[in-house]
């Protein structure tokens, strides 16, 4: 079947760019028959370059460094991107000039599944850039949702698993066993679904093993990513930058 779009995977980490790639294209298994899917092209520099500047609190320089490879998706013909790193949009909402490609931005489609499913209160996991910044409270409460995160020894415990393990492609026990207990004191403050909202979570932690459900960032963006490939959903019209 001839699709149209071409997606463009902007990765930021490695284990998380590469469950988006392999979504989306079983995603094209699924749907259009064996071996078929849009086209799709990955391009990732080297996190190392970036964690520097998240430490230092330099976002703008973060953005720079995620407009060179919507450059270069741009030069290998694709025509809209997704990034499948929840933090990483904390660069990309900064104030600066229009990406070269516009991009499907992943706490929207976050947002939209949560309000499709009648979620209240929606608990946050991700690094500690993201739980302690504004992308997800905005994109939920303009929804009518309201938002929570750990408390600061836990966010310290989920941050440091995601650095030190999950974006390495470490997953152990022990680790599952501290996030289901964060997830657990999120459901006793009156959360009805968990958000896990750093793409690597969703390898750790499956619907099966939540005490709450789950809004898998990863695959859910990847999913509206195949639409817009598709023809089922319009193309995105944000280039980076502050949504309203």
């Amino acid at each position: 079947m001839q699709t149209d779009r071409h997606l463009g995977i902007l990765a930021h980490s490695a284990e998380g760019a590469a469950l988006s790639f392999q979504t989306f294209c079983r995603e094209g298994f699924a749907r259009l028959g064996p071996h078929a899917h849009p086209d799709v092209t990955l391009d990732l520099i080297p996190l190392s370059r970036s964690m520097p500047h998240w430490e230092s609190g330099d976002y703008h320089a973060v953005r720079a460094i995620l407009r060179e490879s919507a450059e270069r998706l741009a030069a290998a013909g694709a025509d809209f991107f997704i990034c499948p790193d929840n933090t990483a949009h904390l660069a990309f909402e900064l104030e600066g000039d229009p990406y070269p490609l516009p991009g499907l931005h992943i706490a929207e489609v976050v947002a939209e599944a949560a309000a499709e499913r009648g979620h209240r209160k929606v608990g946050i996991l991700g690094t500690r850039f993201t739980m302690e910044g504004p992308v997800y409270p905005r994109a939920l409460n303009a929804r009518g949702i309201e938002t929570a995160v750990p408390a600061r020894a836990d966010r310290r415990i989920v941050d440091a698993i995601i650095f030190e393990e999950l974006v390495n492609g470490v997953f152990t026990d022990a680790s599952r066993a501290a996030y289901h207990a964060v997830i657990t004191t999120l459901a006793a403050e009156g959360c009805d679904a968990v958000a896990l909202v750093c793409t690597e979570i969703p390898l750790l932690v499956t619907p099966g093993l939540s005490p709450l459900p789950t809004l898998d960032s990863t695959r859910l963006q990847a999913r509206a990513a195949f639409d817009v490939a598709t023809g089922a959903r319009p193309l995105p019209a944000w280039r980076g930058g502050p949504l309203s």
